[in-house]
């Protein structure tokens, strides 16, 4: 696989992400990349759903049988994904937002299906999880498919219009198990990118996404980096992967 970047993040964008929580790139995923994702998708998509075979159910946590998957850790399995995970890509993202020092933190599939993919409450990714106190990672939620408000593509809300950066309580949903830290009348700022564009947050940034009205899956491919090991609530240790990638803006993954 090609380890080239197709883009520039320039000043703009890092004074945003500094200021409103967030920064768009509208393509920088090559396009073999892009398809490596999506056939690892659909081999990950059929194994949660015999496994929801397997216990007899629809509904696996978060998950809902052919209406919205969320797989972790895909790359534990697949070293195709393994190899674009720690690519040039993502680490001048880290550099662009992080610093020179960064570790994954996490990473997954969120997949809406055809017609029936369910919407995402709005939620801050730090709230999740059972990690300590930690400065905030960041999140590149990469399209595998060209997102729309058709297809239920993310929405994010800036910093200065959610009136904090911190990281704020969140209450379960009833019947979605989504956690929702937001009620208010704010949409967001829609995310309209092609296939190979990643959307970049912060782990406090508000975020939500619509339903999938179209005839197609969404797929978006989700990972997750921090500038520190972040620990267990318990103090056991590190929380998450915690994998070093990046160690004086030199990847060592």
């Amino acid at each position: 696989m090609t380890n080239a970047t197709t883009f520039q993040i320039t000043d703009s964008q890092k004074e945003q992400f500094r200021e409103e929580g967030y920064f768009i790139l509208e393509r920088a995923l090559p396009d073999e990349y892009v398809q490596t994702l999506r056939d690892e998708c659909q081999r990950f998509i059929d194994r949660m759903n015999a496994e929801m075979d397997r216990q007899g159910v629809d509904v696996l946590g978060i998950n809902h049988r052919d209406n919205r998957y969320f797989i972790p850790h895909p790359s534990q399995e697949s070293p195709a994904i393994r190899e674009i995970l720690f690519s040039e890509v993502f680490a001048e993202i880290c550099r662009a937002t992080l610093g020179d020092d960064a570790y994954l933190y996490w990473e997954q599939y969120v997949v809406k299906a055809a017609e029936v993919g369910m919407k995402f409450s709005w939620h801050q990714d730090s709230a999740f999880g059972q990690a300590a106190p930690h400065k905030p990672y960041v999140s590149c939620w990469c399209a595998l498919d060209d997102v729309s408000e058709e297809n239920g593509t993310v929405y994010v809300l800036p910093y200065s219009r959610a009136g904090t950066r911190e990281v704020v309580p969140h209450v379960k949903e009833e019947g979605t198990n989504d956690l929702v830290g937001y009620n208010g009348d704010d949409p967001g700022e829609i995310v309209e990118i092609p296939a190979g564009g990643i959307a970049v947050f912060s782990s406090t940034n508000l975020h939500r996404s619509g339903v999938n009205t179209t005839d197609r899956m969404r797929r978006v491919y989700l990972a997750q980096f921090s500038g520190e090991l972040i620990q267990n609530k318990d103090g056991s240790g590190p929380f998450g992967r915690a994998e070093p990638f990046l160690k004086d803006g030199r990847r060592v993954a």
